[in-house]
């Protein structure tokens, strides 16, 4: 099991260093990914997750494909066993990510941090981010995203600038379900 690192562990306060460019495809970083997307799917409600909440203090996030299933878009969640696990979409890796563009149109969003459990409340953010980054390939590409994509584009790149977002949201509430996992 791959521990998902809480508020009071030092290494989210850090600026993450970039992955070197000719690194990305060796087997240390690919270990860190496999890593960070093994936490994130032992999380029913993880929506994404970002390196240092594993404890590694490196500029990667990684999107989990189960934002774009239509269940749980609509707040359904899924169960083990779910034939949606089998057929879902591929979770997008962004290493050495850079906002480049965030819409003027922000809004009022509930959030929460897998590793601020189990803390929850309203951030404003921008309604569409636009992100440059590398793939775990060493490919790079450019990913727009409006709604919940954007929110969690701005979420985990505040991550890796040591930031959580108990730092900017507003009403935050303990939500007493995550408190029992």
């Amino acid at each position: 099991m791959i521990e998902i690192v809480q508020s009071e562990n030092s290494v989210l306060r850090e600026i993450a260093k970039e992955v070197p460019i000719t690194e990305i495809t060796k087997p240390k970083i690919k270990k860190i990914i496999s890593d960070m997307i093994t936490a994130l799917d032992s999380q029913d409600d993880g929506v994404a997750i970002a390196a240092p909440q594993i404890g590694v203090s490196l500029r990667i996030f990684v999107v989990s494909g189960r934002i774009f299933d239509e269940d749980f878009i609509r707040g359904q969640g899924s169960t083990e066993g779910d034939l949606y696990l089998k057929a879902r979409q591929k979770d997008i890796v962004f290493i050495n990510p850079i906002l480049k563009k965030i819409s003027k149109d922000k809004k009022l969003m509930s959030e929460g941090c897998l590793s601020v459990r189990p803390i929850y409340g309203k951030v404003r953010r921008a309604t569409r981010a636009t992100v440059d980054a590398y793939d775990e390939n060493g490919k790079k590409f450019t990913k727009n995203g409006s709604g919940l994509l954007a929110h969690i584009f701005q979420h985990e790149n505040d991550h890796l600038d040591g930031i959580l977002f108990t730092d900017k949201a507003k009403n935050l509430y303990e939500a007493p379900e995550i408190a029992n996992k």
